[in-house]
């Protein structure tokens, strides 16, 4: 006779964590509690950034990393967007540039004093319009400078010029429904995304093309994510229709868009 399990099995299950010191951690932070699936904070050499709760628009903090302990209420923010801010991305090439996505429909990159801010931030060196309804995604491209990705709830990636506040390349049509992430690869020549629809894409976006595609990569309905590996390898995290949270490897290679 089977007797059916009623806890599932797990190697981690007795696996304990030894949490730091409270002076070693970031405390009384009121992180945005905006309704997206995002991180909501980003880290470099120098500085972590923070999206947190503001009134009367967006906001974030961006804290020095040797700054631990309580931070004060009153820290100055980041605060020039008039919607709350939906992700963030440290620039890879400059450790001060930081770019942010928002609920206002644009994007916004700022130079932040190279010792932190002192006093609020509303002024961005650069700001980004394209995109026709809010912007959750934000991503630096790895090897070109002054070139970023932005992608919307209007299903439209924007590839952008940051040192002339230009388009590069405006990719409409290759995403029917609401965007999850986007990736890039090591060099930048092709990005992954995930997107509502189930499927994950590899696209060119200099020649606007689908290299490759996975239909139901995940099966279940909740949100999922893809990354490129430095392999040229994609990693991806979701749910089955049983709400199971699976992970996958897949290869994108000659024998088609299959699991590693």
């Amino acid at each position: 006779m089977s007797f059916r399990k009623v806890v599932r099995q797990s190697k981690f299950r007795h696996v304990f964590g030894q949490p730091v010191k409270n002076d070693q951690c970031y405390e009384d932070i009121r992180v945005s509690r905006v309704t997206w699936d995002s991180t909501f904070c980003a880290v470099n050499p120098k500085f972590l950034a923070v999206i947190v709760e503001a009134s009367g628009g967006g906001a974030f903090l961006v804290l020095p990393l040797s700054k631990t302990g309580r931070i004060d209420k009153a820290y100055p923010t980041v605060c020039g967007h008039t919607g709350p801010v939906l992700d963030i991305d440290w620039c890879p090439h400059n450790d001060e540039v930081i770019a942010s996505g928002s609920e206002d429909c644009t994007v916004m990159v700022w130079q932040i004093p190279e010792n932190g801010l002192t006093s609020p931030l509303t002024e961005p060196v650069v700001v980004l319009e394209g995109h026709t309804k809010r912007v959750g995604i934000i991503a630096w491209h790895p090897t070109a400078r002054n070139v970023l990705l932005s992608a919307g709830c209007d299903n439209v990636v924007l590839i952008w010029n940051v040192g002339t506040a230009e388009e590069l390349y405006r990719l409409d049509s290759l995403h029917p429904d609401l965007i999850y992430n986007v990736s890039w690869n090591r060099n930048g020549s092709l990005f992954c995304s995930a997107c509502k629809d189930k499927s994950v894409r590899i696209i060119d976006p200099r020649r606007g093309t689908l290299v490759a595609e996975r239909e139901k990569a995940h099966e279940g309905a909740r949100p999922m994510r893809a990354i490129f590996l430095a392999d040229g390898k994609v990693f991806t995290t979701g749910f089955s229709r049983m709400s199971e949270r699976q992970l996958a490897l897949w290869d994108p290679g000659a024998r088609g868009f299959c699991l590693a």
